[in-house]
C-alpha cells in the first residue's frame, strides 16, 4: 500500500478547461468530445508548432501545475500514456508501407518520452523525467514510480498523464473509451496538506476484469480526486487496484 497527498492539480480536455467546469463535470461526469486545442501560451511559438494536439495537452496541464515559484526545474516529473502519440506513430508506418522516406522528425516526435522532452526542453527542466505505460494500470504504475522518487528525497512528483482516441486500424483492440484528455497532479508525502490517497493492490488471477464504464479508467480516477466517493475499485491483468480517502 502507498499513500500521498495531491498539493495540487490541473486538467484539460474539450470543453473542460477551467477548474470550475472540471468540478462540476466530476458531479456529473461525461465523456468529453469535441475539437479545440490548448493555447500553450507558456511555450514560444517556435517550439509550440512541433507539437501536436495531444503534445500540447499534456504540456499545457504540466505548465498549469507549476509551483510559480521557481522550484519546477528540479521536480521529478512521470508522463504517464496507454498508447501515447500513437496517430504520429502510424503515419510514420503508412510512410514505410509505400516506400516513402521517414521524416527524421515525425520519428523522433513518436517515441513514448518525446511529449516529457519538449517540456523539458521549453520549459528549462532539469531534473529526473521519465515516461511510461502499463494498460488501463498507467496511473496506478505512475503513482507508484512517484511515491518510490518521494522516498528518495524528491519534496514533490508532478504526474502527467494524457491520451487520445485510437486510430481507426487500433479501434476493435479498444477495451475501454478513448476520448483526447490529460490532467496534472502534483504530488506530495502523505502528511502534505492536499487530498490525501491511499492506493493498495492484490492479485486476482482468475478474476473478471472491471466493464468498461463511462470513462476511461484514468480519466475515472481524476473523478475520483475531485468528487466525493470514499473508494475506487478497479480489475485489470489480473490485478484489484484499491483506491481510498485518507482521513
Amino acid at each position: 500500500m502507498i499513500e500521498f497527498s495531491v498539493v495540487d492539480w490541473a486538467a484539460w480536455a474539450p470543453g473542460l478547461t477551467e477548474r470550475s467546469q472540471w468540478m462540476d463535470w466530476a458531479r456529473t461526469p461525461f465523456l468529453p468530445q469535441g475539437e479545440g486545442t490548448p493555447a500553450l501560451a507558456e511555450i514560444p511559438a517556435m517550439q509550440r508548432r512541433r507539437i501536436e494536439r495531444l503534445g500540447r495537452m499534456a504540456i499545457q496541464t504540466a505548465c498549469w501545475c507549476e509551483d510559480g515559484q521557481g522550484a519546477d526545474s528540479q521536480v521529478p516529473l512521470v508522463f504517464a500514456s496507454r498508447h501515447g502519440d500513437v496517430a504520429r506513430s502510424m503515419e510514420l508506418l503508412g510512410s514505410l508501407a509505400a516506400n516513402e522516406p521517414l521524416s527524421p522528425t515525425g520519428f523522433g516526435l513518436s517515441v513514448h518520452n518525446a511529449i516529457a522532452a519538449l517540456y523539458s526542453i521549453a520549459r528549462g527542466h532539469r531534473g529526473n523525467y521519465l515516461a511510461l505505460a502499463a494498460g488501463q494500470a498507467t496511473v496506478e504504475a505512475a503513482c507508484l514510480e512517484a511515491v518510490g522518487l518521494l522516498a528518495d528525497g524528491a519534496p514533490e512528483v508532478r504526474i502527467v498523464v494524457y491520451e487520445s482516441p485510437l486510430p481507426d486500424v487500433y479501434a476493435e483492440f479498444a477495451d475501454e473509451p478513448d476520448p483526447f484528455f490529460a490532467w496534472c497532479w502534483r504530488l506530495a508525502p502523505a502528511d502534505a496538506a492536499g487530498s490525501g490517497l491511499r492506493l493498495a493492490w492484490q492479485a486476482t488471477e482468475g478474476a473478471p476484469q472491471t466493464a468498461p464504464g463511462l470513462l476511461p479508467h484514468a480519466l475515472d480516477l481524476h473523478r475520483f480526486l475531485l468528487g466525493q466517493d470514499a473508494s475506487l475499485e478497479h480489475v485489470s491483468q489480473g490485478q484489484r487496484w484499491c483506491w481510498s480517502r485518507r482521513v
